[in-house]
This record gives C-alpha cells, structure tokens and sequence, in this order.
C-alpha cells in the first residue's frame, strides 16, 4: 500500500511541477516522520488487533492527543502543561486502567494481549512525535511533495518489516484483497494522509488531534456492529473518562492560549 502510494505520488508531483527535489538531510527528515507515524503509528495498530478489540484499541488510541499536548510543549514550545492539562494527563491513565480492568480481574489478558496493549500506547506516542516533528521539521516544503517522501520510506520500512518477519507468504492476491489495498492507497494515502500532513502545516496541532473524539466512537460501534464485539460497562466507563481527559486537556490548552494573547493585548495597549 505504502510502496505503490509513494512511489505513484513522486511521479505525478514531478509530473505537475510540485517539487520533489531536496537536499539529503530533508529527505532524511521526510524519511523519519513517515516512519514514525506510517510505521510506528500504523504498524502497531496492525499487529495490536490481531489480539485486542478494535473498539478497545481505539480507546487506547484515544490518548494521542495527550501526547500531543506533552510533545508541542516539550519540542515546539507552543503550550506549557497547565494544573487542568496534569489532570486530564491523570485521567487518561485511569481510564486506560479501566478499560483493561476486567481482563486483568478474569486473568483473561495474557502475555500477547498486554504486549499488544502496550504497544498500541508506544504506537500512539510514535503518531503523536511523527506528528508534531512534521510541523517542526518539514514548514515551507511543498505539502505533495513531503508527504511523498514519508510515504515512500513508510513503504520501504514496512516492507523490509513484513520480509524479516515472514508475512508476504500470509499474502493473498484475490481481488478482494486488491480492492481493499486500492482503497487504502486512494483514500487513505493519497487523500486522507495528504490532509492530515496539510492540516499540521496550517492548524495549530490541538486542533489536529480532535480527529481522537470521534474516532473511538465510530470504531466502537463498527465493532459491535459489524464485528459483534462486546460492549460492556467498562468498556462505556472507560470511553467516557478516557474522552473526557482528553476534552479537559485540550480546552486546558486552549483557554491558556487566549490567557496570553488577551495579556498580550493588555500590555500593548498600556504601551
């Protein structure tokens, strides 16, 4: 998927005049964050589900944005962690212990399910890094052109993953299978992936990371639905505390920022 994105989106940017030619160390930085998020995001993801729920992994998922807060304060400087960010921080944990409470109670959650647990919480902070890094690190190159590149290492990445693993011999070519990796590669390389690069670039990232409100929802309710995955009261319980963190934390952030642009304000005026 990955592969045959890159590749195609590199020729139809050279085609069309986007720029694709940069200096080694850019590409280089291209090739980080498109690791970062294609494969540490999306990889983990992946292999996680093969175990946990893909209403439950969503949840886990759900902490992203609080990894954004830590990691924009941290790398670009644009927000300090405020009492009600530390708060929401406390309260993704919880919820992240209820959601797995039940499993741990019945002794149901192995060696496998914890692992893959814990590895969807590393996928999420890798997402949330590959993220703000592309705000920090790719600002004024051409948005086609960058993603490309992160596209085309994420391919190269996952590949080499998928040989050292021994996956390509669990490969099916059926059509079906190519009709899923077509809709991927349309609709979510080339179009979802593209808006969410361009979204980093002109959005301030706490809006970026509201994409995690919804996400959990849906993939909750697919799951019921189509998957006839269970829905119990921890799983509500801990959707509920998990969403509110994140809501407590992003407005923290939010309302500290028009704190000091209206004190800005306020000393420009008595000057």
């Amino acid at each position: 998927r990955f592969s045959v994105a890159g590749l195609v989106m590199l020729a139809v940017c050279a085609a069309t005049g986007h720029r694709i030619r940069y200096s080694l160390r850019q590409i280089a930085l291209s090739a980080i964050v498109g690791l970062l998020l294609l494969m540490g995001g999306n990889l983990t993801l992946s292999y996680a589900e093969l175990t946990v729920s893909s209403g439950l992994s969503a949840l886990i998922i759900a902490i992203t944005p609080l990894w954004f807060l830590v990691l924009d304060s941290l790398l670009l400087g644009d927000h300090h962690i405020s009492g009600r960010g530390k708060a929401g921080l406390a309260l993704g944990i919880v919820g992240l212990f209820v959601l797995v409470l039940p499993d741990l109670q019945a002794g149901s959650m192995g060696r496998r399910e914890l692992i893959a647990s814990v590895s969807l919480i590393g996928g999420s902070f890798s997402w949330a890094l590959g993220s703000v890094l592309s705000k920090k690190w790719q600002s004024g190159m051409d948005v086609f052109g960058a993603t490309a590149w992160q596209v085309t290492a994420a391919g190269a990445g996952n590949l080499l993953f998928a040989l050292l693993n021994g996956d390509l011999k669990h490969a099916t070519w059926a059509p079906r299978s190519l009709a899923a990796v077509g809709y991927l590669v349309v609709c979510g390389s080339w179009i979802g992936y593209t808006a969410y690069i361009w979204l980093l670039e002109h959005v301030p990232t706490s809006k970026v990371s509201t994409y995690a409100y919804v996400n959990p929802v849906v993939a909750v309710f697919l799951g019921w639905l189509v998957l006839h995955e269970k829905v119990d009261r921890f799983i509500l319980a801990g959707s509920a505390i998990v969403v509110v963190s994140v809501i407590l934390v992003t407005s923290a952030k939010v309302k500290e920022k028009v704190v000091s642009e209206e004190l800005a304000a306020v000393e420009a005026a008595g000057d």
